[in-house]
């Protein structure tokens, strides 16, 4: 089907189950209008596109691509900015804003404005302009957003990995979430005292001055940080076990902070995204998340925090030299493979080509 296709299409009535529950969404529920919205910005940008540009944005679905993320300084697949017009910026930007809230696009394009600072800093080394540069990050699409079948697309580059993926007419994951942060606090420049991922350490460092010396000392899981987050792209969401303190020993002013850290960290979804994600913790419970510390608690030095819950890992990390990673798992629904798994469990194509249908 042609993108102008699509755009006749998407005027019709959309039939979708909210998945991301396990409950049969109303039409034109909040997921099924985000999905719209979304799919319309990803038809306007691969528009805007050549069709040698196309080419280079667009992969399968069900290929490997989709799901190799990384975080680190390295050249991705599909169009970055640096390839794309003003035009075509313009609607990448857009794309973006279709998932995010205005506090999770300005922590994005912060994150990816720290290339400058980091090319200032780094300004005696070799090929400093070509390997912090904040152009270089690229949009990929996976599937065909103009097509009923499932299709997704990622944005990624140093320090920043946002995934999305569409189901049956719903966004059905938003996970994996990576924001990284170097330098964690500008030091020197213009820029002197920003903290990309200061409101997120400043909450569990709140956390810790509520615990009793007692509680301490079941948070504090090590006394020294891990060189970096435990789930790093291809090791285990479950490298990161529960640890530390669970919710239902804390008191009730202890819970209420911790609850606001997981929510203030899915309020960088667009409201709907954060809502639906936010209502699957509380439904899952609250009280049993678990807050672990390793490291110091002096600011200065190597420290680390996770959150872990029965639906999420949250970890950070600072124990690298001012320079602090983040990442959101979702434990089963990354790339949305939980969500996948009962689409093609309950899919008449699928379960002819699983039955080995002639």
């Amino acid at each position: 089907m042609t993108f102008d296709a699509l755009r006749y299409r998407s005027g019709l009535t959309i039939v979708c189950l909210l998945l991301l529950s396990g409950q049969v969404a109303a039409k034109e529920g909040p997921l099924a209008r985000v999905n719209s919205e979304m799919r319309e910005a990803a038809i306007d940008f691969l528009e805007s596109l050549d069709e040698e540009l196309r080419q280079q944005a667009t992969f399968e679905f069900e290929g490997s691509e989709r799901t190799d993320w990384h975080f680190i300084p390295k050249d991705r697949i599909g169009v970055s900015f640096k390839e794309m017009t003003l035009p075509q910026r313009r609607a990448a930007r857009v794309l973006m804003r279709s998932v995010l809230s205005e506090k999770g696009y300005l922590k994005a394009t912060t994150i990816m404005s720290l290339e400058q600072v980091l090319r200032l800093l780094e300004a005696d080394r070799e090929n400093v302009n070509s390997v912090r540069d904040p152009e270089k990050y690229w949009f990929a699409f996976f599937g065909d957003p103009t097509d009923d079948q499932p299709w997704g697309w990622r944005v990624e580059g140093h320090h920043l990995s946002l995934s999305f993926t569409s189901v049956d007419g719903v966004v059905a994951s938003a996970a994996p979430i990576f924001m990284g942060s170097n330098p964690a606090e500008v030091r020197v420049g213009s820029r002197i005292g920003l903290r990309a991922l200061g409101h997120e350490e400043d909450q569990a460092r709140r956390l810790m001055s509520l615990f009793t010396k007692q509680q301490k000392k079941q948070v504090i899981i090590s006394s020294e940080a891990p060189r970096d987050v435990l789930t790093t792209p291809g090791q285990p969401i479950d490298a990161a076990k529960p640890e530390g303190i669970v919710a239902s020993e804390m008191t009730k002013r202890q819970r209420a902070v911790l609850s606001q850290m997981v929510f203030s960290f899915l309020r960088h979804l667009r409201s709907q995204l954060a809502a639906a994600e936010i209502s699957k913790v509380r439904e899952a419970g609250v009280e049993k998340i678990y807050f672990a510390w390793a490291g110091s608690v002096d600011p200065e030095e190597n420290h680390y925090f996770r959150l872990h819950g029965p639906t999420f890992v949250l970890e950070y990390d600072n124990a690298q030299g001012n320079h602090a990673h983040l990442v959101w798992h979702s434990r089963t629904n990354d790339f949305a493979a939980e969500v996948l798994r009962m689409h093609y469990e309950t899919s008449p194509h699928h379960q002819q080509e699983g039955a080995g249908g002639e």
